[in-house]
């Protein structure tokens, strides 16, 4: 991703120094931009699904660990019980 956007600021650097004609120049810098926008925010997006599907299983794993523990706390007390 850094390196899509270090690409669409050099080339908007490039036609804005390179250009005769601004307006054209001015659209092709804010297409660019518009561009790496765009790929930052699904970056972004898909980052926000990756944690929360982390957390998800965090959280999956935390009821595990207390479900064995439960489990072992029980098979301790049935042994001592006997």
């Amino acid at each position: 991703m850094k390196k899509s956007l270090l690409a669409a600021a050099l080339m908007s650097l490039f036609l804005t120094a390179c250009g005769d004609k601004p307006a054209n120049t001015a659209a092709a810098a804010a297409s660019a931009a518009s561009a790496a926008a765009t790929e930052a925010a699904s970056a972004a997006t898909e980052a926000a699904s990756a944690a929360t599907e982390a957390a998800a299983s965090a959280s999956e794993a935390v009821a595990s660990a207390a479900e064995a523990a439960a489990s072992a706390a029980d098979a301790a007390a049935s042994a001592a019980s006997k």
